[in-house]
């Protein structure tokens, strides 16, 4: 099968940094489904991975962490799916990537495309939103279903792809949504996705929220830079009030600043729970499907910004580029062998 991969990890600039090879078409284990690729997104993640380092992969590591296609084969334990099902998936960062033709998935982690997509645009949604529902639902505990509705949240970085959907389930969940953007093009975005109003996180945001008439923020969602804006978000949070960052720090954040306020903080990472195989694993699965029936009735929308096609080594090098310069907003996709 055609594949992109990587044995050495070097700047997106070298030309051996992403290549295109042959691959053996893999074989489903128990509860896989084998799923033949359609189209797959990039997101910072696939960046990081391949960031340079002393390591020398003895075979080509594929990397890629969002897809969508059709179930090919099955595993003998599966129970979810059927051959000739079409799925959407972020897959499991422990195992070969999304940037291939066929790849095995385990079915826990996988739900039905929504039926009004494209495969290019349901491509773009699962990592970002399985980022983003377990980020407001499981770890800040907002309840969907309203109960929370009036409190204020603030996403910094929301003309991302996590962002750009935090926003939409932000305001289904009846939450006052701000969002930070600093460019016209990305604050038009993320006021199009339906942002209330929106902050320049280029500067210090504290002042901009006591000017639209907030003192304190009940939510606060860091999806860029934790380290940068630590200072500014430990102001601007409400007593008793709950953080959460997708984003790792570079340095330790000083938690002396949020303890007197009794904040809560929590660290998401959307690929915990196929890591561990938790017991809960299975949720990946039901919130992927109840994305799905939320895009079908229309309350949310894909995040599709750029689509390249076919999916090979040149195309891959643009979609990283474009993440590494800080400059994209929504998703990229990438259609098609």
């Amino acid at each position: 099968m055609k594949a992109v991969g990587l044995t050495h990890y070097l700047p997106i600039s070298d030309p051996n940094s992403l290549f295109d090879f042959e691959a053996k078409k893999p074989s489903p284990r128990s509860h896989d489904l084998l799923v033949q690729v359609k189209a797959i997104s990039v997101n910072p993640v696939d960046t990081k991975v391949r960031a340079p380092k002393e390591l020398v992969e003895r075979e080509p590591k594929i990397l890629g962490w969002d897809a969508s296609g059709i179930i090919i084969a099955v595993g003998k334990d599966v129970t979810l799916f059927k051959k000739g099902d079409e799925v959407f998936y972020a897959g499991d960062i422990t195992r070969q990537g999304s940037n291939a033709q066929f790849q095995n998935v385990d079915e826990r982690i996988v739900g039905l495309k929504p039926k009004s997509l494209s495969f290019e645009q349901a491509a773009a949604l699962p990592l970002t939103s399985i980022t983003a529902y377990e980020s407001l639902f499981d770890r800040m505990k907002i309840d969907f279903s309203g109960s929370d509705k009036g409190k204020s949240i603030l996403i910094i970085g929301g003309a991302g792809g996590v962002g750009s959907i935090a926003i939409q389930l932000a305001k289904l969940a009846g939450l006052h949504v701000i969002a930070s953007a600093s460019r016209p093009d990305t604050i038009a975005w993320v006021k199009d996705l339906g942002a209330d109003e929106v902050v320049n996180h280029r500067q210090k945001m504290k002042p901009q929220i006591v000017e639209l008439g907030s003192e304190y923020i009940d939510y606060i969602a860091i999806f860029n830079d934790t380290d940068g804006h630590w200072n500014d978000v430990v102001k601007m949070i409400k007593p008793q009030g709950h953080i959460v960052s997708i984003v790792e720090s570079k340095a330790p954040l000083d938690m002396s600043l949020i303890r007197s306020k009794s904040v809560s903080l929590s660290w998401e990472f959307m690929f915990t729970r196929s890591m561990f195989e938790t017991d809960d694993m299975i949720k990946q699965h039901e919130l992927l499907n109840e994305v799905s029936s939320l895009i079908d009735a229309g309350k949310i929308r894909t995040t599709l910004e750029v689509l390249l096609t076919p999916i090979n080594a040149q195309n891959l090098k643009k979609a990283h580029e474009l993440l590494e310069s800080g400059r994209a907003k929504g998703k990229i996709v990438i259609a098609g062998f």
